[in-house]
């Protein structure tokens, strides 16, 4: 009878590629947090081509005067907190009818 082999476990990777641009931008978003916290702790970041490319205590402006520099292209505009960021709706309603041809 012969001997039986034991190897590890391969290491898989736990997360996809990210799909879209915004959510590369909201990975790094995730990544540079801690560094973030020391830095901008209570402020919004907004986060284009995997950097912080500004960073203001009001979102809107944040966001506008991001909009105006680079133009419109997904970014990632978090705040710097420990605790989780409050899920916020657009407000924006679409009502879908079915067309009658």
């Amino acid at each position: 009878m012969t001997e039986s082999i034991i190897l590890p476990a391969p290491a898989l990777g736990t997360s996809a590629m990210p799909r879209t641009k915004w959510e590369r931008e909201y990975r790094t978003f995730c990544r540079l947090l801690p560094q973030l916290l020391t830095s901008h702790n209570g402020q919004y970041v907004a986060i284009h081509d995997a950097q912080v490319v500004d960073s203001s205590d009001d979102r809107m402006a944040l966001a506008l005067r991001v909009l105006h520099r680079i133009g419109n292209v997904p970014i990632h505009i978090g705040l710097v907190t420990q605790r989780p960021e409050p899920v916020s709706r657009s407000g924006v309603r679409r009502e879908v009818r079915a067309i009658h041809i």
